[in-house]
């Protein structure tokens, strides 16, 4: 307990740390708010599949980054400014201090990711009523799956992060490679011609996969299982906080 109250007293006086959640849970809502209130069902083909409760949850897109930023910071900070040393002289077993720091960016990352989640949820409630499509029942298990699911999204997002901020000790080069393994795979897919290869890319990616668990309508037609999909994010960002671990019990705390 000490040391997650340490590591969440380093969280809290970093500036950037609510800035960086209310810029996820904002940007989340407002680009969902935005493309549900642009809906129109007298212009959606028949059958229409049109997943309104997913499209209420597609600003995580956008907010995912202000997330990754801030799990990144959360590890690359205390190297920019030296401050490594004495927290490892305090603690001095690395594996307390790694757990630590996950513990607390996740949990800040699932709590920003279903604060983001209910927020989209009510925003969408409020705009569909003029699109014609049907209101998203909050009784609907789909779609409480998908809001639990988006927070869930956002926490190993932020696991995956934070490997990354031990891996590579620089905040512009974490950012840059969690970036690029979130959206990378997704832009590739899309200039690829071969359809079993756009299938296979979606599947494996560890964005795609991951928001499959935000469909609430014809599931079936997505390129994974909702659960499989959060499994292959969760492989993703395990391996990196291993090998960040790894990296950091055998490098100096330099």
């Amino acid at each position: 307990m000490r040391v997650l109250h340490s590591e969440w007293t380093k969280l809290r006086t970093l500036p950037s740390t609510g800035w960086l959640l209310l810029g996820a849970v904002v940007a989340t809502v407002a680009v969902g708010f935005a493309i549900t209130a642009s809906l129109d069902y007298s212009r959606c083909d028949a059958p229409c599949v049109t997943d309104p409760g997913k499209l209420s949850l597609a600003g995580v897109r956008l907010g995912q980054v202000a997330v990754v930023i801030l799990a990144v910071l959360g590890v690359t900070a205390e190297y920019a400014t030296r401050t490594i040393q004495p927290t490892l002289a305090a603690v001095p077993r690395r594996t307390s201090v790694v757990v630590g720091k996950l513990v607390t960016l996740v949990a800040l990352a699932v709590l920003a990711g279903a604060t983001a989640a209910a927020g989209s949820v009510a925003a969408a409630r409020s705009a569909l009523p003029h699109t014609g499509f049907p209101q998203l029942s909050l009784s609907d298990h789909l779609l409480q799956r998908a809001a639990l699911g988006t927070a869930l999204y956002l926490g190993l997002v932020a696991a995956l992060g934070v490997g990354l901020g031990l891996l590579l000790r620089d905040t512009a080069g974490a950012v840059i490679v969690a970036l690029a393994m979130l959206y990378g795979t997704s832009v590739v897919a899309g200039l690829v011609s071969d359809p079993r290869w756009q299938h296979r890319l979606h599947r494996f990616s560890p964005m795609d996969a991951g928001l499959a668990i935000q469909a609430t309508r014809n599931v079936a037609a997505e390129h994974i299982g909702p659960w499989a999909g959060i499994g292959v994010l969760s492989a993703y960002a395990g391996a990196v906080v291993i090998a960040g671990l790894v990296t950091f019990h055998v490098r100096d705390a330099r």
